[in-house]
């Protein structure tokens, strides 16, 4: 069991920054995989960034350029810098984990997510 909790979100100017940060507890050793999501009122649940356990990294093209994902093992945190930030940024963020679980399976970890609102 794996339990995620996000933290860093807040209401910022268009342009702005923000950090965001996800701290992992329980079994964090079967994590091989985290990333962060997001979703709009009314839109579905979208992936921002992700990062695999050799700190492989891909981003949605809507952010790409602007945020940046990383990971501290040591600290079992995961961060999102985001900067010049747009109001279509406005969401809810989630942290997700992917962990083994077992021989041949692996269970999909959700935070309870954090308010990003980009506005003037």
């Amino acid at each position: 069991q794996v339990q995620l909790v996000e933290s860093g979100g807040g209401m910022v100017q268009p342009g702005g920054s923000l950090r965001l940060s996800c701290a992992a507890s329980g079994n964090i050793f079967s994590i091989y995989s985290m990333a962060w999501y997001r979703q709009a009122p009314g839109k579905q649940r979208e992936l921002v960034a992700r990062i695999s356990a050799g700190d492989v990294t891909n981003y949605a093209d809507s952010v790409n350029g602007r945020f940046t994902i990383s990971r501290d093992n040591a600290k079992n945190t995961m961060s999102l810098q985001m900067n010049s930030l747009k109001p279509e940024d406005t969401a809810v963020y989630y942290c997700n984990a992917i962990g083994g679980t077992g021989w041949d399976q692996e269970s999909d970890y959700w935070g309870q997510g954090t308010q990003v609102t980009v506005s003037s």
